[in-house]
């Protein structure tokens, strides 16, 4: 392994550390996952704790881990680390075949104030982050505004095409208040947005890994367990890393298939519904189940529809047991019919 570290902005004491780890050879592979790391502090200072700790258990998942110390407001305001993320990300992309990183796997990772840039990058950036992990991120008004003035409240900025989400926090967190996560993941949840979310009982403040170590509080005995959840849902959303390579991401699991590029049978009911013929005639044996299940139970057909209007095609499929092999090939010609979102 070697680190590397990047002056961004020297008056500004901005900088990018780059862990880098072999491929190829004995490991078999040529690209790994990468995360950026953006630690918290109140935007007062980049917290330590919540950086090469970090990096170092995504560095044993796997994942080249870079840190992002971003600009502090001592040293200017916002949107000053917003610009800083961004040319991080492009100095990763720049970077990505020296260091070894698919470009299409690059993940962040923030801490509290970190983890408000976290949110604006999985919202509002130019370089959205395939994936977001947000532990105790500050979110709401109140908190944010305790960081910093003028800076953007992240939950009114979820859209559709919000970065999917990790989110990890404590009921008893009595710094940012646990309401900060809860209202992102309401709004991610009313967008549609891709997310997992771990509450722990209890955990306080600022428990980065959660290790033994360098807790300064107590924390739940399951708490040390996040970091391996979140790899495994990364592994879900970006595909995992294994002796092969990359297998392919779950994301007919993991993500919003209403948004994806082309038709899948993980759209929702209602938003195949409104596509073309071509996808109506493919997905025939759905809709025959559906009349099946209709006259069987002597329900209404479009008010059957309506009522399972937000499942997936899938789901729907399995419920009136249509074959295994039968929803695969749909499956296979839907992929090739190019998704209509304004509909």
């Amino acid at each position: 392994m070697i680190s590397t570290t990047i002056v961004l902005n020297e008056e500004r004491n901005v900088t990018l550390t780059a862990y880098i780890q072999d491929t190829d050879g004995e490991f078999g592979f040529s690209k790994r996952p990468a995360i950026l790391i953006l630690p918290g502090g109140g935007y007062a200072i980049c917290s330590d704790r919540e950086a090469d700790p970090v990096a170092a258990a995504y560095l044993k998942a796997g994942f080249q881990s870079i840190i992002l110390r971003y600009t502090v407001k001592a040293k200017g305001g916002w949107p000053h680390q917003l610009e800083d993320y961004e040319n991080a990300m492009a100095i990763i992309e720049e970077n990505a075949e020296e260091w070894h990183i698919d470009p299409s796997k690059i993940a962040v990772a923030g801490f509290s104030a970190g983890g408000h840039l976290t949110a604006c990058a999985a919202t509002l950036a130019k370089h959205k982050p395939t994936a977001a992990v947000l532990a105790y991120p500050a979110i709401l008004e109140d908190i944010v505004d305790s960081c910093q003035p003028n800076m953007p409240y992240p939950y009114q900025h979820v859209t559709p095409q919000t970065s999917p989400c990790f989110i990890v926090a404590a009921r008893d967190d009595r710094t940012v208040h646990v309401k900060n996560a809860l209202a992102f993941e309401q709004a991610l949840a009313e967008n549609g947005v891709a997310f997992e979310s771990h509450i722990y009982s209890y955990g306080g403040h600022g428990f980065s890994t959660a290790e033994d170590w360098i807790n300064t509080n107590s924390v739940c005995p399951r708490l040390p367990e996040w970091i391996k959840y979140s790899v495994d849902w990364l592994g879900e959303v970006m595909g995992k890393l294994t002796r092969n390579g990359f297998t392919e991401p779950v994301s007919a699991l993991s993500l919003n298939a209403d948004y994806s590029p082309v038709l899948s049978v993980e759209c929702s009911l209602n938003h195949l519904c409104k596509q073309n013929d071509e996808a109506k005639d493919i997905l025939a044996p759905m809709f025959t189940g559906i009349e099946a299940v209709a006259a069987a139970r002597g329900f209404d057909v479009e008010l059957l529809k309506a009522s399972v209007g937000n499942n997936t095609a899938r789901e729907i499929m399995e419920m009136v047991q249509i074959p295994k092999d039968t929803i695969f090939e749909i499956d296979k010609k839907l992929h090739d019919i190019v998704n209509i979102l304004e509909v």
